[in-house]
């Protein structure tokens, strides 16, 4: 590095400089290529050397600046993609965009009358049948409890509010503090899509759509980023697949149980179970 041609010029100090290398190299910014997570790792900063009036260095100060641990947050590159969704949204017509806001909050309450019939019909099923149909709505909340703790976890904000130039959301924007990964809407639909199959795998064709769609209307209005949906489906599909998997072997003793309770309400809550079968021998010989 030169240096300039008087006491008083300006110079340009190689240590600062590897420091800042450095500090690039630990922390890639948008600059330097896609990443897909950034931890924040302590800043190290070199301060301008001083002088003497005679042009002489009196000393180096490096200063470390104290540990920061924040939680980890995400950056993924999709919000070209993001803006493109949120602008054919405001392209569509009033009803789809209308439509849009109402099923992207009301389509939980398909799920749930899935769930209520679902163990309506299974009581007059076998006790495994009706210990999955019983699971299915915990291993959805399971879910929902795990979304939560991974959006406290990554923090990231709500593209409707940190994507610059985007179409403003058809609906309300969170607040502050309701992070957005992962989506506990897709998460909850994911979920509920996968264990209803469990309980009764023809309802792929019907679960699997709405799940889908229900994603997809997040970032359609507005409030989600296509990979906080993605990630939330897949969230609710793996954790249903295994909170179900687990607990039915012990909900299925529990139900068998609970059927020859001496209480009417549990006997009525697990239903009947399967009638017996009266073979046609054994009604002749009466």
């Amino acid at each position: 590095m030169e240096e300039g041609s008087g006491p008083t010029g300006l110079r340009r100090d190689p240590t600062a400089q590897t420091l800042r290398e450095i500090g690039a190299f630990a922390c890639p910014t948008r600059r330097s290529g896609p990443q897909l997570f950034r931890i924040i790792i302590p800043e190290i900063t070199a301060p301008p050397l001083s002088f003497d009036r005679y042009g002489t260095r009196r000393s180096l100060g490096v200063t470390v600046s104290a540990w920061r641990l924040p939680s980890v947050t995400m950056n993924f590159e999709d919000s070209g993609l993001y803006r493109d969704i949120t602008d054919f949204a405001h392209d569509t017509p009033m009803w789809v965009q209308h439509g849009a806001e109402t099923w992207t909050e009301a389509g939980l309450l398909v799920f749930v009358a899935l769930f209520a019939t679902a163990w309506w019909r299974a009581r007059r099923d076998t006790p495994q049948a009706f210990a999955i149909a019983a699971l299915a709505p915990l291993a959805t909340a399971v879910a929902y409890v795990c979304s939560e703790v991974l959006k406290s976890a990554v923090t990231e904000e709500r593209p409707c509010r940190a994507v610059a130039g985007a179409a403003a959301s058809l609906a309300e924007c969170p607040p502050h503090g309701d992070w957005s990964f992962p989506s506990n809407h897709a998460t909850i639909a994911g979920a509920a899509a996968v264990a209803l199959v469990l309980v009764r795998r023809a309802l792929l064709w019907l679960t699997a759509p709405l799940a889908l769609l229900m994603a997809f209307s997040r970032v359609f209005v507005g409030v989600h980023y296509p990979h906080d949906v993605i990630a939330g489906l897949g969230l609710g599909t793996l954790v249903a697949l295994a909170a179900v998997r687990l607990a039915t072997g012990p909900a299925t003793r529990l139900a068998e149980a609970m059927r020859t309770s001496s209480a009417p309400a549990v006997r009525w809550f697990t239903g009947p179970g399967t009638a017996p079968v009266t073979s046609y021998g054994s009604h002749a010989r009466r």
